[in-house]
């Protein structure tokens, strides 16, 4: 019998080492728990409360890592601004989970401060304000820096309601109004002017009534100038009663009588001549 060549000696220990690195990684992959489990895009999909919970807590862990990373500033400007931007999207993609955590009845992390990195404090607090927000060697790289700068003296302090209420004196309500004495100059003048006019208007309406031939003062009026008078005889009260009466005993006649009843009734007004 032959021996075997060595090509095919070889090819023999590349299988079996093959055989063996796949065993090797067969059993670290059992170890860890099996294939891993890629985390949903959209939170919205995740439909259970324990696996979003389990979410949420590996993007804590992703964020905890990089805030770590980030605090060394000699990973040059574009790493540290990539580093800052990760953070950023895990920020808000953490923010998604904890509002479906709250709607599958879970608890409310919104509300509760949704939950610190361990490490850097600062960064924690800043992590959960609203906006972009730059974190540990970011804040020292061109432009941000300067920014930080102008927030802090651009910054105003809000006075609070017991502060502004201090500072409400007599001057606020109008009690020191007259003591210049320019209100009153200015009042004077209103008051010249208005009793000017008043005048005038009493004048004019005295001058109408010598026109008309005497009345009343107060009857008279600017606009009786051009008040148009018609020269038509008014009727009386009783008159007016009269027709009223009249109008109403013929409503009375037209509902409760026949055509042939008024027919005659009319016939015999016009034999004794009445309307």
């Amino acid at each position: 019998r032959r021996p075997p060549s060595p090509s095919k000696m070889a090819r023999n220990e590349e299988k079996s080492g093959n055989m063996f690195n796949k065993l090797i990684a067969e059993k670290q992959k059992a170890l860890r728990g099996g294939d891993r489990e890629r985390r949903p895009f959209i939170a919205s999909e995740c439909r259970d409360l324990n696996a979003a919970d389990k979410w949420r807590q590996e993007i804590l862990r992703e964020i905890g890592k990089k805030v770590m990373e980030i605090q060394n500033a000699g990973l040059g400007e574009h790493r540290l601004r990539d580093l800052n931007d990760e953070i950023n999207k895990l920020i808000r993609e953490k923010s998604h989970w904890e509002k479906q955590i709250l709607k599958l009845g879970g608890p409310n992390y919104v509300a509760q401060g949704g939950g610190g990195v361990g490490g850097d404090e600062k960064a924690n607090d800043e992590m959960h304000k609203k906006g972009y927000k730059y974190f540990g060697a970011a804040k020292q790289l061109p432009g941000v820096k300067q920014l930080f700068e102008t927030g802090k003296n651009n910054r105003t302090t809000r006075k609070t309601k017991h502060q502004i209420n201090k500072t409400i004196d007599a001057d606020y309500y109008g009690f020191r109004d007259e003591e210049d004495g320019v209100l009153l100059r200015e009042e004077a003048v209103a008051t010249k002017r208005m009793r000017g006019a008043k005048c005038e208007a009493f004048d004019l309406r005295k001058k109408i009534k010598a026109d008309m031939g005497g009345g009343d003062e107060d009857d008279a009026d600017p606009s009786s100038i051009n008040r148009f008078v018609a020269h038509v005889p008014l009727p009386e009260k009783t008159q007016i009663e009269a027709l009223v009466l009249e109008k109403k005993k013929k409503d009375l006649l037209a509902k409760y009588s026949s055509e042939t009843l008024i027919q005659q009734q009319g016939a015999a007004r016009e034999m004794l001549n009445k309307r």
